[in-house]
């Protein structure tokens, strides 16, 4: 302070024309410090010679105290006379309260920015499941309380928080003890001052309690008595913040120029003298020391007291009387109209009151030479800027705090960290950062379930269900895949959903492909034999060109199949329904014609009877015509008005989209089953009618058999059709197609071609005329 205040008198352009004064009370104890803060107050009046410099009543600001317990105690009282204090060390959270403390400043960051910025080291290295002990004061319990708020904020568990003092019994301290020992978190957050982690790291090194991690306030964290405890290999990789470091020009030679004769009343100058030079300043006194020359020097000597390396908390208090300096020079070079006060006056520069000071302390902005700004917030802070600082094992044997990084709140979230390249040494000598959580991170594909009865960072990894996904470690829910999109087997990653549909390549495509062509083939083979053999009699007593045209529909019928297999697209779901419809109805058409044909022929044979001239082969092609025409227009109404369309069904199944034809209008699918069911139906009563005719003659009761299959095959379709799942819908309606095909063609054709093949005795007119009747029949 004194340097600071002799560099500012020195320095022409900083106050001119006025010189500083200090007075400094050294004396130790809550109470010494309130009688010296109302001395203070009171002022002493004192007249200076030269008429024209005055000397304040009382002082113009109050530099200390280091701690926060006896600057609460203090400010209090100074506060109410608006006479600035500003501490170099004070950092409880509580004097930012401008309503208890209006007057208070200080250039040390609050505990409270502490506070957060532990938390937020806590978690930049991963640790969630902590313990915390403070020290039993407000300093330990307020920035404790800080510290819990931001760990919380920052989803780091606290497994237990304990508070103790140095004057405590020692079963507190014991069970404490017990407590890091039974706990199963691995880092410890330490909030108190030298004395009391150097009760504590005393006491687990002699319980043998290691493993341990360290992360301090800035109380303790660069104290180097710590290297003089028993204990302190346990403190060995501890980290925390401490203030940063600075360099102030010229402050060692200063110290350097130190004589007892510049402060004859100091009993620390004189017993620091003698224990340098180990000689005796007072001849008097009873020493085995020899006498002082008076011409020993401190030019030479090296000394902590004259190491300016380690310039954190002295470089607060250089910085603490600069920020008085400038706010009086401030004040003294106010231009009328400009100044702070009512209708922009300024203060009387003769008789400078301390709440103008104050007024002026609490707009200071400026930068030291080291290119450091101060200012003060609205709470009388200074910015939150700190060095993350290691401790490690130096060559000679002692804990040296080594700067491993910056912690800057002024920056942004992300970037507040900046880590050097200095490799950090970690509690119990472990190379690698060690591993403090309650539960392991869940994995991606996991999600976090807390477990009942404990903090949140305890915690189960369940699997994300089905369809459901995370791609982030420890996340907390499982999100839903979009509607088209399905988890894949790790459950990290949405995947499109599998398109299912009856395709060529899969086993029931191919075996109900194969079927169609096996059925394609056996009708082209029917087709074959029956135009080879058209000439003989079975094939001319049949009504030839009605069995072809039902050949060739059957031909449309087993090609009709294969539009069913494969992935569905707009045409290809309008032909499948279309093409069924027509093809049956021509099939259909041609077997009624073929049943009506067998009961007027067998009317033909009745004397008097000219039934046949009405049904020939002119009103045969008709009957086809108009039958097959009816469907024609109902699947033209179909396609018109509502016609099938692709379709992706996601509702059927949650893991994979079924492809499918939707039906478009279900009534037109409806109306073309029906009218196939009528024909069918008709056909059936009508052949049943002629199952009574000659044996040798009657094709009517196949043509019923035929039918009872078809019928058959269709009544039971309606049920699967409507029950089956997903491709299987279109494979049932396959099998219908092909069953019914199958049976009209066995049952029509294959008797008649066992007979052209295997047993052409029975091709005879004589034969297929039988000895029924005596009456001729003629086709």
């Amino acid at each position: 302070m004194i340097f600071a205040i002799n560099e500012i008198n020195k320095n022409p352009e900083m106050l001119p024309n006025v010189n500083l004064g200090y007075k400094i009370y050294d004396n130790c104890g809550t109470m010494d410090i309130l009688r010296a803060a109302l001395a203070l107050v009171s002022g002493l009046k004192g007249e200076i010679s030269d008429g024209n410099c005055t000397k304040p009543e009382t002082v113009q600001a109050i530099l200390g105290h280091s701690g926060s317990r006896p600057t609460i105690a203090f400010e209090q009282v100074v506060g109410r006379f608006h006479i600035p204090v500003i501490s170099h060390f004070a950092t409880c959270a509580c004097l930012s309260n401008r309503k208890e403390y209006p007057t208070f400043f200080r250039t040390i960051p609050s505990d409270y920015y502490q506070s957060r910025a532990l938390a937020k080291l806590i978690k930049h290295f991963g640790w969630t499941w902590i313990g915390a002990i403070a020290v039993d004061n407000e300093y330990g319990l307020n920035g404790m309380a800080a510290f819990i708020q931001g760990a919380q904020e920052e989803g780091v568990c606290i497994e237990y928080s304990e508070a103790f003092s140095s004057s405590d019994p020692p079963d507190r301290l014991q069970r404490i003890v017990e407590i890091i020992e039974h706990a199963t978190s691995k880092v410890i957050m330490a909030f108190m001052s030298h004395r009391e982690i150097t009760m504590l790291a005393t006491e687990l090194y002699k319980q043998n309690i290691t493993g341990l991690q360290w992360v301090g306030s800035d109380a303790w964290i660069t104290d180097h008595s710590l290297t003089d405890s028993e204990g302190h290999s346990i403190l060995v990789g501890s980290l925390g913040f401490a203030v940063s470091r600075a360099q102030i020009p010229g402050l060692e030679e200063h110290l350097r120029q130190l004589h007892p004769s510049q402060f004859p009343d100091s009993q620390f100058v004189r017993d620091f003298w003698e224990d340098v030079f180990d000689c005796s300043l007072n001849e008097t006194a009873n020493s085995q020391r020899k006498p002082c020359s008076g011409f020993e020097s401190l030019q030479n000597v090296e000394s902590q007291f004259t190491d300016v390396s380690e310039l954190r908390f002295t470089n607060n208090v250089y910085k603490s009387v600069y920020a008085v300096a400038h706010a009086l020079d401030n004040l003294m070079k106010c231009e009328d109209g400009k100044g702070p006060f009512l209708n922009g006056s300024c203060a009387d520069t003769k008789h400078i009151q301390p709440w103008q000071v104050l007024q002026y302390l609490s707009t200071v902005n400026f930068t030291t030479e080291e290119g450091e700004r101060v200012y003060f917030d609205s709470n009388g802070d200074s910015p939150a800027r700190y060095e993350l600082v290691n401790l490690q094992m130096t060559n000679k044997g002692t804990m040296e705090g080594v700067t491993v990084g910056i912690y800057d709140a002024s920056l942004p979230e992300s970037q507040q960290f900046i880590m050097n390249n200095i490799p950090v040494v970690w509690g119990n000598g472990l190379t690698e950062v060690p591993v403090s959580v309650c539960s392991d991170s869940c994995l991606r594909g996991t999600h976090k379930v807390l477990q009942k009865g404990r903090p949140v960072c305890c915690f189960d990894c369940i699997p994300c269900p089905a369809g459901e996904i995370s791609n982030l470690t420890d996340s907390i829910d499982c999100m839903k895949c979009p509607l088209e999109y399905w988890s894949n087997s790790q459950r990290d990653a949405c995947i499109p959903k599998a398109i299912e549909f009856l395709a060529y390549d899969e086993i029931l495509g191919t075996l109900l492909a194969l079927f169609s062509l096996l059925g394609l083939f056996l009708t082209m083979i029917t087709t074959l034999v029956f135009y080879c053999h058209k000439e003989t009699p079975l094939v001319r007593a049949n009504n030839s060109e009605l069995s072809f045209l039902l050949l060739f529909s059957l031909t449309l019928c087993f090609l009709c199949s294969l539009t069913f297999i494969g992935r569905p697209s707009e045409w290809s779901c309008m032909l499948r329904h279309t093409a069924f419809g027509i093809t049956f109805v021509l099939c259909l058409s041609c077997v009624l014609g073929k049943t009506i044909v067998v009961l007027m022929a067998f009317r033909a044979t009745l004397p008097g009877s000219n039934v046949m001239k009405w049904f020939g082969p002119a009103q045969q092609r008709l009957s086809v015509l108009a039958f097959t025409l009816i469907q024609v227009l109902i699947c033209i109404l179909w396609l018109t008005i509502n016609p099938p369309f692709p379709f992706k069904n996601l509702l059927l199944y949650k893991d994979r989209i079924i492809l499918e034809c939707k039906l478009g209008s279900a009534v037109g699918f409806w109306a073309v089953l029906g009218y196939i069911g009528l024909l069918a139906a008709l056909c059936f009563i009508l052949a049943f009618l002629a199952r009574k005719l000659p044996d040798n003659f009657n094709e009517a009761k196949f043509i019923t058999f035929s039918m009872l299959i078809f019928c058959a095959v269709w009544i039971t379709f309606i049920p699967a059709y409507v029950s089956s799942p997903g491709k299987f819908t279109v494979a049932v309606e396959i099998f219908a197609i092909l069953a019914s095909s199958y049976g009209l063609l066995f049952c029509i054709f294959l008797p008649k071609c066992f007979i052209i093949l295997f047993r052409p005795e029975q091709n005879t007119k004589k034969h297929i005329m039988g000895k029924t009747s005596n009456n001729d029949i003629h086709y």
